[in-house]
């Protein structure tokens, strides 16, 4: 399957994706308006869409900056299964109001100030490899959680720095026992405010609103398994979410400015990637070992409303070991995205593994 309309699922909507381009051994990472930011291994480049261009495999990228990771990782980034069983290259990308960009890559986060060349480490990460996302506030402060395996449930962070990824320090801490670990924190300016996604069991399972300084937070969800996630995207009339548990059978939820909580649609497996794009908000959903979560396909959910939600493009887990060569799964970029265009990163499925593909968004029947 290379990211084929389902055939098992046959729907009419007012609603259609078109791959319009395809590029190999890219992942696409953040959007700032009309530019999308992208890697390839550790090298960080990008493409603008002006409007009406029309999008194809002849995109112009140019070239951002390049982070020098140890030596031996330029050997394993240079295989396309070597790279997926060590985790290469960027993870994540928050772009500054100073032009200033801050990623996340193995062991460790970097930041490239306006007009460098290379980025430089900022903090080494000690427990775990990386951050899930980097979350900037504008204006205000960058952020991102902790995310290690965390059997002895210690105390968790969260990291911020106030003068643009220069220095990171504590600006809140989990207590022991209180989570396993932060799985996201995302800036909702229609509020002014941070909603922090936490797991992975029981009431280590959180969605919690707080203040951008992180002065104060509240509880919103918590205690069971449709309050894990990671995907979460803020809207005028509330924020989407999926949920990301191999426990229970999975769904897209809203919750309104009120406070009120709808299910929206079940989706076939864990989903930790959300984005809005055009008119339009779609969740991706990955292959993982479940016994309740079966299906071994990668599926792309959209919907043009909010409200009615079909699932849109699969793509078939390839024959890897996942524990090893990573879940199937299919990444939606950070950001703001003001194109007509939806870009998705495929890993470890069949015919796109490590590829970037480009969809125009249009009505249909």
């Amino acid at each position: 399957m290379t990211g084929r309309a389902p055939d098992a699922t046959p729907h009419e909507s007012v609603w259609g994706l078109r791959r319009v381009a395809r590029f190999p051994g890219l992942r696409a990472l953040t959007w700032s308006g009309n530019l999308l930011y992208a890697s390839r291994d550790y090298d960080l480049i990008c493409a603008m869409i002006t409007p009406g261009q029309v999008v194809s495999n002849e995109l112009s990228w140019r070239s951002v900056a390049r982070f020098h990771p140890a030596w031996w990782r330029h050997i394993s980034a240079c295989s396309r299964l070597s790279s997926r069983l060590f985790r290469d290259g960027f993870h994540a990308l928050a772009v500054l109001d100073s032009s200033t960009l801050v990623a996340a890559v193995p062991g460790a986060i970097i930041t490239l100030s306006a007009n460098e060349k290379q980025f430089r480490i900022t903090h080494r990460i000690t427990r775990g490899t990386r951050p899930l996302h980097i979350t900037a506030v504008p204006g205000g402060p960058v952020l991102w959680g902790e995310y290690f395996d965390n059997v002895a449930r210690d105390e968790v962070h969260i990291y911020a720095s106030t003068d643009a990824g220069a220095n990171w320090n504590v600006a809140y801490t989990f207590s022991r026992g209180e989570i396993r670990h932060v799985h996201n924190i995302v800036h909702d300016p229609w509020r002014n405010c941070l909603w922090i996604l936490t797991g992975d069991y029981g009431d280590e399972c959180r969605i919690l609103r707080a203040s951008c300084d992180l002065s104060q937070i509240d509880v919103v969800l918590q205690g069971n398994q449709q309050a894990r996630a990671v995907a979460l995207f803020p809207a005028d009339d509330g924020v989407y979410f999926s949920s990301d548990t191999p426990l229970e059978a999975n769904f897209i939820f809203h919750l309104d400015r009120r406070g009120t909580l709808s299910k929206l649609s079940p989706i076939n497996g864990s989903s930790i990637f959300g984005c809005r794009a055009a008119n339009g908000v779609f969740f991706s959903t990955m292959v993982e070992p479940s016994a309740i979560n079966t299906d071994r396909e990668v599926h792309i959910y959209g919907s043009c409303d909010g409200n009615s939600w079909n699932s849109l493009l699969s793509w078939r887990k390839d024959r890897w070991p996942m524990h090893l060569f990573q879940y199937g799964n299919a990444f939606l970029p950070d950001g703001n995205n003001t194109t007509e265009f939806l870009a998705i990163s495929t890993i470890a499925v069949e015919a796109d593994d490590l590829v970037t593909s480009f969809y125009s968004i249009s009505s249909g029947k």
